[in-house]
């Protein structure tokens, strides 16, 4: 395993010289960045795009650092000619040169290269992946179609916190449907589907491709799947996604884990099946190379949706490449929380004090087993995230912290969290550093919370704000000033050498508190 030094090294081991060509100098490295090892690359060579992506370390949250994709449209005559395009290979090897040249200058450790449906199946394949072997300087896996199910899957597992659903990744060549249910993974069939061999097949009708789609999808049986999550993966559906989201005014630009209710998403592919894509709302926000691509992902969608009969649709950014990563991980590794691995990570590059955060996980611990004693494991989970990311926002200005810390974690790249439990992380420290006041926080925001996660997010915001007023965000305080509820009262107690720390300000918000559980405040010295 990589080290966890925070430094980073001096110079390069002799072994990854060729592919490692030189690694920074110190002083390079940006303070901003948390060294685990050097930087990890995965390319993806599939039937319609050409992607680099390029992490901070192999970790169990990775970071991209680099992401860049070009839609070659390798597979956009295989089903007729049986060859990769010839234009589309020499738009993938001017590609592939450039990934390899970034790789070099991002000091990447290991470049792992996967090629999928239109590079397996094509006659030209072989002599294509050749070429892109000599150019990458490293070895191509050519995945089979239940190895990229599974790697779907496993990157379902990585980013979606206890799934329960069909995975579902439609490429340019192929969609691959395969069962999860928490880390437990099924065997995984490839169906000759993808967006690109649909309109080839098809001579670009749409009805004839609807037969293609149907006989293809009433082969398999999806009943397993029925009431539980389809985990829609790939460009074609989550631009599907993005025409969905627009038009509504969601306030959450986060495309994973988007839930679309399965009556909405099979009305909605009903709707782009049917329409000119120029004319359809939010179209601007799908790239044109994209956009014939998305009435045949509708219609893929509307028949899995009718085959499967799922209780709701839910895009995941994550699959092949983050599915490949998460499975490179050490077993330990792998069974760490993505979500709070994230919220240490940022709290380490941005609190005063990442132990002080840690210490409120302790704390509220405590705390919330008296103030809210029905909180579930799930809700306790979320609590502590929000610990960890309480003080991220203090080097704003003292009016901006809130509305700053609730825009950086709404919208930050955190996987294992829907879109609610963002909204309760975000509002808990929008409270803490504004106070318990509605006026100036978007209500579009709240209104993808419940009552149930305003009030804890409140609750969390209230404690959070005695908790920094007495420890100056400080370590070593917290376990010399608990806070306890007793009979009618809340107490926080200074204990040993902290009388001194007690003032009418930590007064004032321990009355705060103690309104929204209906307390009366004390201090005891």
């Amino acid at each position: 395993m990589a080290s966890r030094s925070s430094s980073p090294p001096r110079a390069a081991s002799p072994e990854r010289a060729e592919a490692f060509p030189r690694q920074p100098l110190f002083g390079e490295q940006a303070p901003g960045r948390l060294y685990k090892g050097p930087p990890t690359g995965v390319v993806d060579i599939g039937s319609n795009s050409v992607r680099l992506v390029v992490y901070e370390a192999l970790t169990r949250s990775p970071t991209p650092i680099f992401n860049e994709k070009v839609l070659c449209g390798l597979g956009r005559s295989l089903g007729s000619t049986g060859r990769l395009d010839d234009d589309a290979i020499r738009q993938a090897i001017a590609a592939l040169k450039r990934f390899r040249k970034l790789a070099d200058q991002m000091f990447v450790g290991k470049l792992w290269v996967l090629a999928t449906a239109a590079a397996r199946e094509a006659t030209n394949g072989a002599a294509f992946l050749e070429q892109a072997r000599d150019i990458l300087k490293t070895d191509i896996e050519l995945i089979s179609g239940q190895r990229e199910a599974k790697l779907s899957a496993l990157g379902v597992v990585s980013g979606v916190y206890k799934p329960d659903g069909i995975v579902g990744d439609l490429g340019g060549g192929s969609l691959e449907l395969i069962d999860v249910n928490g880390e437990e993974i099924g065997s995984g069939v490839s169906l000759p589907l993808g967006g690109l061999r649909l309109i080839d097949q098809s001579g670009r009708s749409i009805k004839k491709a609807e037969k293609i789609v149907k006989d293809a999808i009433a082969g398999i049986d999806l009943s397993a799947g029925e009431g539980r999550a389809f985990y829609a993966v790939g460009g074609t559906w989550r631009a599907l996604a993005k025409l969905h989201m627009k038009p509504r005014n969601y306030p959450l630009h986060v495309m994973h884990n988007y839930e679309i209710p399965a009556k909405d998403a099979l009305d909605f592919a009903r709707l782009v099946e049917k329409a000119d894509p120029e004319t359809l709302s939010a179209i601007e926000t799908v790239s044109a190379e994209r956009r014939p691509l998305l009435a045949y992902g509708a219609l893929v969608l509307e028949h899995i949706v009718r085959a499967q009969k799922p209780s709701k649709i839910v895009v995941s950014a994550l699959g092949v490449r983050e599915g490949l990563l998460f499975e490179l991980l050490e077993p330990e590794d792998r069974r760490k929380d993505a979500l709070l691995t994230a919220a240490e990570e940022l709290s380490t590059l941005r609190s005063r004090s990442p132990t002080h955060a840690r210490e409120l996980v302790r704390w509220t611990d405590a705390v919330f087993a008296d103030i809210d004693p029905m909180e579930t494991a799930d809700e306790k989970r979320l609590r502590h995230a929000a610990c960890l990311l309480a003080d991220i926002g203090w080097r704003a200005h003292p009016d901006y912290r809130g509305e700053q810390s609730l825009g950086i974690i709404a919208h930050a790249a955190f996987n294992g969290i829907d879109h609610a439990g963002r909204t309760f992380l975000a509002l808990s420290v929008y409270y803490r550093h504004a106070g318990l006041v509605e006026n100036e926080l978007a209500p579009s925001i709240r209104a993808l919370a419940t009552p149930r996660i305003q009030h804890r997010a409140r609750l969390l915001g209230a404690t959070l704000r005695v908790a920094y007023l007495v420890t100056a965000s400080m370590p070593g305080v917290l376990s010399k000033t608990p806070l306890r509820v007793e009979d009618d009262r809340l107490v926080l107690r200074f204990l040993e050498d902290t009388a001194d720390l007690s003032s009418e300000r930590v007064v004032n918000r321990l009355r705060g508190l103690s309104r929204l559980i209906g307390k009366t405040p004390a201090i005891e010295i």
